[in-house]
């Protein structure tokens, strides 16, 4: 990117003022950022539907309860598959560390690379500069991205648990419950 640094491998956490229900109290994992836009993966938007019955083919990569995650509002008809590899030079598209996108040609070869993964339906998507412009509304608070948060387990809580682990202010920001009016 030439002005701006590049937001690949990093989180965006909603601030408490984006009300917009796509994205209110999300944690985006940003999977690509360039001049000519962005797109990332919301972390923290687990569906009911099992990936079995979505998706039968990639039922071999996950356990037999997993459910589908919504990676956001953009062609949410695709599929993507997150996983953290044994090797990161074995991911088709590298994101940062072990994290990035595998071939899906064939499964069970993914499944014998990766430690675990993630099956996502759609995903978040900005034009060129419209990242940059909700940046600087402060729509967003950037915070570096671990392995886990990816993988969570707790979902309803990421968005607290990772504005507590960036601290300060933050840690407030974290306990504004979702509906203040009944606080």
């Amino acid at each position: 990117m030439s002005d701006v640094e590049s937001l690949q491998g990093k989180l965006l956490i909603a601030s408490p003022s984006l009300l917009d229900p796509n994205f209110r109290r999300t944690v985006v994992l940003v999977t690509e950022h360039t001049d000519e836009g962005a797109a990332g993966l919301v972390l923290n938007r687990p569906s009911p539907a099992p990936v079995a019955e979505i998706v039968p083919q990639l039922e071999p990569l996950v356990d037999d309860d997993e459910q589908v995650w919504v990676g956001g509002p953009v062609q949410p008809n695709a599929v993507l598959v997150l996983g953290e590899f044994l090797d990161p030079d074995d991911a088709a598209v590298p994101l940062f560390g072990a994290l990035g996108f595998p071939s899906l040609e064939e499964p069970e070869d993914v499944a014998a690379s990766t430690v675990r993964r993630r099956v996502f339906a759609g995903y978040a998507g900005w034009e060129a500069g419209q990242l940059e412009d909700e940046l600087e509304r402060d729509d967003w608070i950037v915070e570096p991205s671990q392995p886990d948060d990816a993988f969570t387990e707790a979902p309803g809580e990421l968005w607290a648990d990772v504005l507590r682990r960036k601290g300060g202010i933050y840690e407030l920001v974290a306990r504004i419950p979702e509906d203040p009016s009944v606080n």
